[in-house]
């Protein structure tokens, strides 16, 4: 939002902070110059001085400075050769790729926690204290974390079980679509939208993996009772191989199924495909097409719906005067 557009106590509360924070690092910086050698300038080097003079804390500090940003630049060269070295080695087959995303996740939670011991010991933090914090950190975790231990192990059992992999088309949640990323904690999933769902991997529940085998697409045909089937059967027969070759989504088929069903004004024929999940809505649109095409160049109608009404003869009597 923009400064002007801000409230206007939320603008002097900005303007009063700034001011302080001025303040404070000004005479944090400057007070020993301005007013030398006098009780103001002792007492403010003593207390403001001590967190606000950023060039004393700079030459006091400069050496453990470097050497903590020595500490960030190793820890993230070594993080990203590590990475570089999983990818390669898991970039054939979805599994693989699985298991390198969840090992990925895994090194970078653990350079951040290493480059902030290793920072803190340089900054003269003591080994013990070090181990006292990591364990009290463990405790807290463990009582206060149990979704995110949850989520960890959740995703093991996804990864080990197979239950899926990155590149599978999945329905989790009454949600279908896409896994882009196994994670530790997560699992990122796109949907035919292009939005990604991002799920905890401890609510995963009732996964549908729909990759492990072909899906069917469904292209139902409906003409009219006074066509000759038999011609019609034919002609869709003779068509196929064409078909197949139109549609290069299609895995295995098209085949011709047989009379569907007897409808109330059309017989409806039924033709499958096999194809991938992620293209089984786009087969049956153009299976729809190809044969709207076919039956349109061979005369062959598709009928609108009907109703026949039949009008009973009304009996009149008559009676006699």
């Amino acid at each position: 939002m923009n400064f002007k557009n801000r409230p206007k106590q939320e603008k002097v509360r900005i303007i009063v902070v700034t001011l302080v924070i001025s303040l404070c690092l000004f005479f944090g910086m400057f007070a020993h110059i301005i007013f030398p050698d006098t009780m103001f300038s002792q007492v403010i080097d003593n207390s403001v001085g001590k967190f606000f003079n950023i060039w004393r804390f700079f030459q006091n500090n400069y050496v453990i400075m470097l050497e903590s940003l020595a500490i960030i630049v190793f820890v993230w060269i070594i993080n990203r050769v590590l990475c570089l070295i999983i990818a390669f080695m898991t970039k054939k087959g979805h599994r693989s790729e699985t298991i390198g995303n969840l090992i990925t996740s895994s090194i970078k939670y653990f350079s951040v926690i290493l480059a902030i011991f290793l920072i803190l010991s340089a900054w003269g933090v003591q080994d013990a204290t070090l181990l006292a914090g990591a364990g009290i950190l463990g405790l807290a975790l463990s009582f206060g974390s149990q979704s995110l231990i949850e989520d960890v192990i959740a995703g093991l059992f996804i990864i080990f079980e197979k239950q899926f992999s990155v590149g599978d088309f999945v329905k989790i949640n009454e949600v279908y679509g896409n896994v882009k990323d196994v994670g530790i904690r997560i699992t990122r999933i796109e949907d035919f939208n292009g939005d990604i769902l991002i799920v905890n991997n401890s609510d995963i529940r009732g996964a549908i993996n729909m990759s492990n085998s072909l899906s069917t697409a469904v292209c139902d045909l409906s003409i009219s009772y006074d066509q000759d089937i038999e011609t019609i059967e034919s002609l869709i027969k003779g068509h196929l191989d064409q078909v197949r070759k139109n549609i290069p989504s299609i895995i295995e088929g098209p085949y011709y199924y047989g009379i569907q069903k007897l409808g109330e004004s059309a017989v409806v024929l039924r033709l499958v495909a096999k194809t991938e999940e992620m293209t089984r809505f786009e087969v049956v649109r153009a299976l729809n097409r190809e044969f709207k095409v076919l039956f349109d160049q061979n005369g062959i109608e598709i009928p609108f719906p009907q109703v026949v009404v039949h009008h009973p003869k009304e009996n009149k009597t008559f009676k006699k005067s």
